[in-house]
């Protein structure tokens, strides 16, 4: 019986020597972890942020960069329009603006620029605005998107400047192109140039 109650003497004691937490070290301890886990971790969130953003920037740049230097290039080579017309709306013209047109027999709607390339072929830049991709088509033939899907262009407009063949002044083209791209926080980016045509305007 002695070595019973040494025995539960002994469990009591080492049960009161040990030192337990109290609820406030306990929630201070809580505190200082939180602290220390959100303060990286915002951190790298942010970064991640950062390039997403950086990555998504690079590719409208490179895109817009392609589609501005491959339709000025384009346009700069342009030919007039010979009698009888068999592009254009009339004899003359180097550059004609367009809203809509019948390509194998589907109908496409938006803004868009119409000229005689330099291998004579009937050529087109347009904004189709059912899925808000830039497309280019030749001698009427099915449309080729210039812009990739995640991609949306939301303005493609024109302004001409001695396009006819009745004035003096070098045929010349501002385009004004509005890009962004789906689901990022980016805001549009806007680009603007101007063309001039490579061939004097003279009469023939």
């Amino acid at each position: 019986m002695k070595k019973k109650k040494q025995l539960k003497n002994t469990f009591k004691h080492s049960l009161s020597s040990i030192k337990a937490y109290s609820l406030v070290e306990v929630l201070v301890a809580i505190s200082i972890f939180s602290i220390a886990v959100s303060v990286p971790t915002s951190l790298f969130i942010s970064a991640l942020r950062n390039q997403t953003r950086a990555l998504d920037m690079r590719e409208i740049v490179d895109n817009t960069s392609y589609v501005t230097e491959y339709i000025s290039r384009a346009l700069r080579m342009a030919r007039k329009e010979l009698n009888p017309p068999t592009c254009l709306f009339s004899y003359g013209l180097n550059y004609e603006e367009t809203n809509s047109r019948t390509l194998n027999l589907v109908l496409y709607n938006g803004p868009g620029i119409r000229f005689i390339n330099h291998r004579d072929e009937c050529q087109e830049f347009f904004l189709d605005t059912d899925d808000g991709q830039l497309k280019e088509t030749k001698d009427w033939q099915f449309p080729i998107p210039l812009t990739a899907k995640n991609l949306e262009v939301s303005e493609f407009k024109f302004e001409l400047s001695g396009e006819g063949q009745g004035d003096d002044i070098q045929p010349r083209v501002t385009m004004l192109l509005e890009i962004k791209k789906i689901q990022s926080e980016l805001p549009k980016t806007t680009v603007q140039t101007t063309i001039s045509q490579r061939n004097l305007d003279i009469f023939y």
